[in-house]
């Protein structure tokens, strides 16, 4: 979808959308880093928003947001629930916060990707049910690479051949899967991650190295903060399984 105008100053009217990211500005505001439907990823000021919007503007709570200006950095006018969630917690609520930081890295600002949204309400909506969080995760991945170009192709290796589930393969960014007897990652695994039948633990691992691999080499391999906090959460409970 072709971004929008950084400078538009068209006012935008209780647009679906999520928090990012939140930090104090000046004496009571807040800044934002949100993720609309049709408008993708906004800067938003939010004047006096550590006050009586402040249990509004949350992460992980679906969001009507209206706002206004020009340049890259817009001023929040309104805000409303849209709907209630129930809260996260644990190992669910580090998996969210690793959602909204691939978001951050991987989405430019004002370049709307609105599948990505669905994606992403969707994995926080299964989160919130008290699913299994790592294949959340790697379907979200799978679906982030896809819709912004960068898919995996899970059909064939290179030489056009089909994937089969008894052979073994490596996966070379903007190449494919390569078959090869010391192969890293079997066939069974990748076949699963086509199929999104990723309910079987044996294939987790492999589709996470892949999946880490291929969003290092399109969105860089800065750690990501939110391994902090499973690393946190290892140390107070079984230990969860990191992003």
């Amino acid at each position: 979808m072709v971004p929008e105008q950084a400078g538009s100053r068209a006012p935008v009217l209780l647009a679906p959308a999520y928090v990012l990211h939140r930090r104090p500005y000046r004496d009571s505001s807040l800044l934002l880093e949100c993720f609309s439907r049709e408008h993708g990823r906004v800067g938003l000021v939010a004047r006096g928003g550590r006050g009586r919007l402040a249990g509004v503007l949350q992460p992980f709570a679906p969001l009507l947001l209206s706002w206004t200006g020009a340049g890259d950095l817009k001023t929040l006018t309104q805000a409303e629930p849209d709907g209630y969630v129930d809260p996260l917690q644990g190992a669910a609520l580090a998996a969210a916060f690793y959602l909204n930081e691939l978001l951050l890295r991987a989405c430019a600002r004002l370049d709307a990707h609105p599948a990505v949204y669905a994606a992403y309400r969707r994995a926080l909506e299964t989160l919130t049910g008290g699913v299994a969080d790592e294949p959340v995760l790697r379907r979200f991945e799978r679906d982030l690479l896809a819709e912004l170009g960068y898919g995996l192709q899970l059909e064939h290796d290179v030489d056009g051949a089909a994937i089969e589930p008894t052979a073994r393969y490596h996966y070379q960014a903007e190449r494919g899967a390569t078959r090869t007897p010391d192969g890293d990652l079997p066939g069974a695994a990748l076949l699963a991650l086509r199929d999104d039948t990723l309910g079987e633990p044996a294939h987790l691992p492999a589709c996470k190295r892949l999946l880490r691999a291929q969003l290092a080499w399109h969105f860089g391999d800065k750690p990501l903060k939110s391994r902090e906090l499973f690393r946190a959460l290892a140390g107070q409970t079984p230990r969860p399984e990191m992003p």
